[in-house]
């Protein structure tokens, strides 16, 4: 089994699709960020087809490497994802989606996929500016 999506021509307006830096599998990162407080919950990927369906459904569609189909956040658990607003980073190659998040954003129930190992809090690292060196 290949870790790529579906190859098809693109449903997004050529002016979109012809910007976008691809990984060879086709995707974009896509990070989801809440809209109010800038928190960010989750990283997923886009295709083309799932850029396209999040533009126009007003929820975030995603592409899964390992299940190989698409999937709409909060389908199954409930825990939806609103797109407020949908952006591109100056390279074109990553995807910001800020989003009104319902519930936990993380598959394992927590509300952001970032909040359980932390490798360094609050700039505490020795080369950090304000830090003690």
């Amino acid at each position: 089994m290949t870790s790529s999506s579906p190859r098809r021509p693109s449903p997004l307006a050529p002016e979109i699709a012809d910007r976008l830096k691809r990984s060879a599998d086709g995707l974009l990162p896509a990070i989801a960020q809440q809209y109010d407080t800038g928190e960010v919950l989750m990283l997923g990927w886009m295709d083309d087809e799932a850029l396209h369906r999040t533009l126009t459904t007003g929820r975030c569609t995603y592409w899964s490497r390992s299940r190989q189909e698409y999937w709409v956040k909060g389908d199954t658990s409930g825990h939806l994802q609103w797109v407020k607003s949908v952006a591109l980073d100056c390279d074109a190659d990553t995807v910001l989606v800020k989003v009104d998040q319902v519930g936990a954003a993380c598959h394992t129930g927590a509300r952001t996929c970032f909040d359980a190992d932390v490798l360094l809090a609050d700039g505490a690292g020795s080369g950090a500016p304000g830090a003690d060196q």
